[in-house]
């Protein structure tokens, strides 16, 4: 073959999916972590009705303490924190997939690359649950492409201060929220989308009655809610940036200064801590009743600090001997595109899919906990099974077939 063959030829056909052997090994531990809390979160979007989440009312079952414990962890700890992570790590990969803006051949394989996501993006959120994040990825990746050779410096910069200022909106807006005259709060509560328990009960039944109404009212609220996913596309670009430019520095790899983690670790902690504390005050007070004063939702608004908390713990981790704690998460990061739309099949069989029990709108939150721990210690042991013989997850493979146009090995030992 000549060399104007090769020219000539599709980047697809020169170009291969990266070897497991020269993977990464802080971005698939950072993925895996990412992928697990994720479902943490989730879970309430799969087991009630989204009418409950617009309109911020209590479950549909009677909460215990141990249910109001689940809502803590949840708020405090993961809601916000794993979409950033996964949002940061993105960023990383479309860089990793596109290189440089110079580099036309993988540019072309990448937008190839987001057109296939944006559609999967679409059928998950169309077909099977509203709440896809694959679409905003897609839509964000596409603009996000046009940075991805800016250096570290400019994307932490730039990256940086737009998320710091979407920090600041979100604090004041919570704070401010949970500060309202009694008047204006009250005209609030009357704009909010109604959540009667006889309003809840008709979701309840319509999901439960099985397909199509199900699937219709899927449809429905994935439709209502892509005005709010496209939305965050300005939050998701400069997260992605400040991801690749954490990535470019060596932060997320190890090779940043000391100095740097230290800083991370302090902050983040401490705003962790606070979060905890105000967020445990009001959880364990009477309905209706704030001790903070607010605090304990305008902590929420400094999510991307926690975010970069943990990913901090997990690096020093792997970097001072403790990788053997920090492996496990690997093969769930190796496997996130197949371990979160393996997540969506589970949790949508177990709530309401019509060959499933059909729990939708029946499970408190303790008990979604028990299924959550279920389906991440079955993701901790399928995901290294799988890896024994394979390269990649079967939607991986399938993803980068697609991508690439044609079969790619799969087996490990394939050519």
């Amino acid at each position: 073959m000549t060399s104007t063959d090769l020219h000539t030829e599709p980047a697809s056909a020169r170009l291969s999916p990266v070897a497991p052997k020269d993977r990464i090994f802080n971005l698939d531990m950072l993925r895996g972590w990412a992928i697990l809390g994720i479902l943490a979160v989730n879970a309430i979007a799969f087991a009630w009705p989204s009418l409950l989440m617009m309109a911020e009312a209590p479950p549909p079952v009677n909460a215990t303490q141990a249910d109001v414990i689940g809502v803590w962890v949840i708020d405090v700890f993961f809601s916000d924190k794993m979409r950033t992570l996964f949002t940061l790590l993105f960023g990383v990969s479309v860089f990793l997939v596109g290189g440089e803006r110079s580099d036309l051949d993988r540019g072309a394989l990448l937008r190839r690359r987001l057109w296939w996501l944006l559609l999967i993006g679409a059928i998950h959120g169309a077909a099977l649950w509203f709440g896809d994040i694959l679409f905003l990825y897609a839509v964000s990746g596409f603009i996000f492409l046009m940075f991805r050779s800016w250096s570290a410096r400019r994307l932490l910069w730039v990256g940086g201060l737009i998320t710091l200022f979407w920090a600041l909106v979100a604090t004041g807006f919570y704070w401010g929220m949970a500060n309202l005259p009694a008047e204006v709060a009250g005209k609030v509560a009357q704009n909010m989308p109604t959540a009667t328990p006889e309003a809840i009960q008709a979701v309840v039944d319509t999901y439960r009655s099985g397909w199509p109404a199900g699937w219709l009212a899927n449809l429905t609220t994935w439709a209502t809610f892509l005005v709010a996913i496209l939305i965050m596309v300005p939050v998701t670009v400069p997260l992605m940036m400040l991801g690749l430019g954490l990535y470019k520095s060596g932060y997320l790899t190890g090779a940043a200064p000391k100095g740097a983690y230290l800083t991370v670790l302090v902050l983040g902690g401490a705003n962790l801590a606070l979060s905890a504390w105000w967020g445990w005050q009001k959880a364990m007070a009477p309905d209706g009743v704030d001790p903070t004063a607010g605090l304990a939702a305008a902590s929420t608004g400094a999510a991307p600090l926690v975010t970069l908390f943990y990913a901090t713990v997990l690096i020093l981790l792997t970097k001072f001997g403790l990788r053997i704690i920090t492996r496990v998460l690997v093969p769930v990061g190796r496997m996130a595109f197949t371990n979160y739309l393996s997540q969506t099949l589970i949790m949508m069989t177990l709530y309401y899919a019509p060959w499933g029990p059909m729990w939708f709108g029946t499970h408190s939150t303790s008990q979604m906990w028990m299924v959550v721990g279920g389906v991440w210690l079955a993701q901790l042991v399928w995901s290294p099974l799988w890896l024994s013989a394979f390269r990649m997850g079967p939607l991986e493979w399938a993803w980068r077939c697609l991508t690439y146009g044609r079969m790619v090995p799969i087996r490990k030992g394939a050519d």
